[in-house]
């Protein structure tokens, strides 16, 4: 039997998923994961008002979800004291990642990242064939100057910042990304990805200018407001960038529940202060367990922290497989040297109980391993 020809871009890439999700490892070890502590999804949950709405919306399956999301996008420029225009609704910050890759990137062209930031970034470049370049992380953060230098020296479309950051959970000030902004060259534009900016220090993020074409600025439901399978993101750019989306998005990969959840979401800012609470809780023992097992925690801004295991990559994956053999979902970055540590994402005391009772067998193992 022939087999379907693929473009030569998609025959040039690996089948490969950027992330193994917990349900295939638990497929894979044929058992269930007693902890989920690896996706840094919100365990904390949604508020009580998101989970009635989204029941009663979903009465209304069978409707298509607005293609506008035309309620949402009023709910967040009131939110954000900007103008409906300038936001962009669409399926998870991954969702817009790739919408945008699509509208700016022609083949060859080049765009700059950071070695070990979030890989679904660069898995979208790859698929419109984009010339990726990366520079290291500088002290475990990203590094600004590095990547505006390093974007003038390619002549990049495009660079990738997260603040905070994923896998590390470092983060730069307001006026720091300003100061990026500034020095971006002519032509490139910067995708600022702030998924985890609702858990940051308040001085994280610049005040919104919807008038500077030299940056977009990508947020989600997914984390604080503790969304993840709801696949809600937004973008929040110049007018003229946000109409441009429409050329290339899913007008219908929004759904009215996930439409009508995010909503309640936004409308719910008592729990979701509640919320961040419980995270900046959460950070505070994670750190403690780390400490009271010789771990290094580093500083975090986002719902999870990254543990300095004190040696190399190779022995923080055997840490990271004596949890999982222990049935603790967790995760740690994917280069070196960010990869001498494991993350563990923030969730309940009975949570945190199960990751510190398992931790010290963890890395007995490992260090018997040799």
């Amino acid at each position: 039997m022939k087999k379907v020809k693929l473009s030569k871009i998609a025959e040039t890439l690996p089948a490969a998923v950027p992330f193994v999700g917990p349900e295939t490892q638990e497929r894979q070890r044929g058992s269930a994961f007693t902890a989920r502590l690896g996706a840094n999804e919100n365990i904390f949950g949604p508020s009580p008002s998101v989970i009635e709405t989204m029941a009663d919306a979903a009465r209304d399956t069978w409707m298509y979800g607005d293609p506008e999301s035309y309620d949402l996008k009023a709910a967040l420029a009131k939110h954000h004291g900007i103008t409906p225009d300038c936001i962009v609704v669409g399926e998870g910050i991954d969702g817009l990642l790739g919408y945008l890759v699509r509208l700016v990137i022609d083949p060859g062209d080049a765009v700059v990242t950071s070695a070990g930031a979030y890989p679904t970034f660069n898995y979208h470049v790859n698929g419109f064939a984009g010339v990726l370049h990366s520079v290291p992380y500088r002290n475990d953060s990203e590094d600004p100057t590095a990547l505006v230098d390093k974007a003038r020296e390619v002549g990049a479309k495009l660079v990738y910042l997260a603040n905070p950051d994923n896998p590390m959970g470092s983060w730069h000030r307001a006026g720091t990304i300003q100061a990026m902004i500034d020095a971006l060259p002519d032509g490139t534009l910067l995708v600022l990805d702030e998924a985890y900016i609702e858990t940051a220090p308040d001085d994280a993020a610049p005040q919104f200018d919807t008038t500077d074409p030299r940056v977009i600025r990508m947020r989600t439901f997914s984390k604080a407001y503790g969304m993840a399978g709801a696949r809600v993101g937004y973008a929040i750019c110049t007018p003229d960038l946000a109409t441009a989306f429409n050329k290339v998005r899913n007008h219908f990969g929004m759904c009215r529940v996930s439409q009508a959840g995010a909503l309640a979401a936004l409308q719910d800012q008592p729990y979701l202060a509640e919320v961040k609470g419980k995270i900046a809780t959460s950070r505070d023992r994670l750190a403690d367990i780390a400490r009271a097992n010789g771990l290094t925690p580093l500083p975090s801004g986002t719902n999870f922290v990254t543990m300095d295991c004190g040696a190399d990559g190779d022995f923080a994956r055997k840490v990271l497989a004596a949890l999982v053999d222990q049935g603790l979902f967790v995760r740690m970055p994917f280069v070196a040297p960010q990869d001498r540590c494991i993350r563990v994402s923030c969730g309940p005391e009975a949570e945190m109980d199960k990751f510190s009772d398992a931790l010290p067998q963890a890395l007995r193992t490992s260090r018997e391993q040799g």
